[in-house]
């Protein structure tokens, strides 16, 4: 695959279909209303369920073809290098927590496979953080004795089953991997089965908080609910201002069938080269083949050539897994909080019925099933013994994040301000598949060029917050690169956190 201007899409998605779900088209009242449908929402939704609320769940798209739909899908409690920062910088019994979270996050899930007689692919495997450079050795051995004082089965290794040597790893037995799709649908399938009702393209525009709370959505009708679950990966609403806590960061994915016995038989990832994650699935009719997926190249969204990524990215897989072609390449996006920790839990401070899940840096498998207990425990009344380690309003670590927060609103200044002063392009140097912003008067436009050679234009500025948008010539979608919000050439939002699309411009 040499031509990245159109990449093949998710191999989750491609795999499993799934049914489809009506719009919500008339006003609805419910216990709860969960706003997205990636794996922290259902996870939610269906805990909630089976704890007797009656439930809604509102998708843009369709069910966990989002972010859920893109991801690698590794469930495990080995989340690169976290432990010995945790240990650091909040102490021995947070570290402590998020590895108990984070564990019974995995137990939980493949319980649910076992309960409900899920096919979805779920193999244990051992995780790795590895390093090939020497230098940072000194750095694994401190995250594996983090790690195993946290209470996980952690060791220090040179030995792995990756088809070259490395400086060190960190190795975690007992963890996990699935077919995140395949588990969502059978979930959703179980939550309806209790009465949970699923809405598919019912964008949420608005809420107003009360008792009932009320959601508004772009089609017209309204949902009440006495909670709301905001799970939308990044949240809709700013009211919290955690967009100020969280930096969003999205990564490329190729994919291509590999012959069993070069399979590395594990889950790795390094925090070297832009960061570089390997891991196989079951893959085609029989057991001669397996579906290597490698993951890196991260990049703020709407920034730099993404065509040239994934050539990097395709280069290092053929490199090290020679003979082997990619076959698919999709790509994911994750939100990094300025404190490493996830955000669970009331919206803002002083909210009585508003609730979110975000921040989940590249783990939203483990973490969005720990989200889906630890709300529904909050909902529910039921004590949660790390309910404070993940709580939004979270204020004792402020210090300690300042550094963080101080780095993510320059970043975001830089584009605000910077990308105002960069010298606009020309419409003439546009190619066909292209984009790229021009200046009409004061205005700035953003412009692609469709393969036939026709212009659509839509404004530059984000409909979020008002950052300028950039293209991204492989996935043909403009990007914000300051809140990660996404929208199709004719402005059509395709990830939020942004609700309304781009306005239509003349060129």
């Amino acid at each position: 695959m040499s031509d990245y201007r159109h990449v093949t899409g998710s191999y989750w998605l491609k795999t499993a279909p799934g049914r489809s779900f009506p719009p919500l088209t008339e006003d609805v009242e419910v216990d709860v209303a969960v706003i997205g449908a990636g794996i922290a929402g259902l996870s939610t939704a269906y805990e909630l369920a089976r704890a007797g609320r009656g439930v809604a769940v509102l998708e843009a798209g369709r069910v966990a073809a989002g972010v859920t739909g893109h991801t690698t899908a590794k469930v495990t409690a080995l989340h690169t290098l976290v432990y010995d920062r945790l240990r650091r910088t909040r102490g021995p019994d947070a570290a402590r927590l998020y590895a108990r979270s984070q564990t019974e996050a995995i137990e939980h899930a493949a319980a649910l496979v076992q309960e409900l007689g899920v096919d979805c692919d779920w193999e244990g495997r051992s995780a790795y953080t590895y390093v090939c450079d020497a230098g940072r050795v000194e750095e694994l051995r401190a995250e594996a004795r983090a790690a195993r004082e946290a209470g996980l089965p952690a060791s220090f290794t040179t030995d792995t089953g990756l088809p070259f040597p490395v400086a060190g790893a960190v190795k975690v037995e007992d963890q996990a991997q699935f077919h995140p799709r395949k588990y969502l649908l059978a979930l959703t399938d179980a939550l309806t089965g209790l009465g949970g009702r699923v809405y598919e393209r019912t964008a949420v525009t608005g809420l107003a908080e009360g008792e009932p709370c009320r959601l508004t959505t772009a089609a017209g009708p309204a949902v009440r609910a006495r909670d709301v679950v905001v799970a939308t990966h990044y949240p809709l609403f700013d009211r919290a201002l955690l967009f100020t806590r969280l930096s969003p960061r999205r990564e490329l994915v190729v994919a291509g069938a590999i012959g069993a016995e070069r399979d590395p038989d594990g889950m790795y990832i390094t925090p070297d080269e832009g960061t570089r994650s390997v891991r196989t699935a079951p893959y085609g009719p029989g057991d001669g083949q397996r579906l290597l997926i490698v993951t890196g190249e991260h990049f703020t969204p709407g920034t730099g050539d993404t065509p040239a990524r994934f050539g990097r990215l395709t280069a290092w897989f053929r490199e090290h897994f020679p003979g082997v072609d990619p076959t698919y390449a999709w790509a994911t996006q994750d939100n990094d909080p300025t404190d490493t920790v996830p955000m669970v839990g009331p919206l803002y401070a002083g909210t009585r019925h508003t609730y979110v899940a975000t921040g989940f840096r590249g783990w939203g498998m483990s973490g969005g099933i720990m989200a889906g207990l630890l709300l529904t425990a909050l909902l529910t009344g039921r004590p949660c013994a790390w309910r404070e380690l993940y709580d939004p309003r979270r204020l004792r670590t402020a210090v300690r994040e300042a550094p963080a927060f101080l780095k993510t609103q320059a970043q975001v200044a830089r584009h605000f301000i910077g990308d105002r002063l960069r010298p606009p392009a020309s419409v003439d140097d546009i190619p066909p598949g292209g984009g790229a912003v021009v200046c009409s008067g004061t205005d700035r436009i953003a412009v692609h060029r469709d393969d036939e050679g026709a212009l659509h234009a839509v404004s530059a500025r984000c409909t979020h917050l008002g950052c300028l948008v950039g293209y991204n010539a492989a996935e043909r979608a403009w990007e914000c690169p300051c809140h990660g919000s996404r929208f199709a050439p004719d402005g059509t939002v395709i990830q939020g956190p942004a609700v309304r699309p781009l306005e239509r411009r003349d060129i």
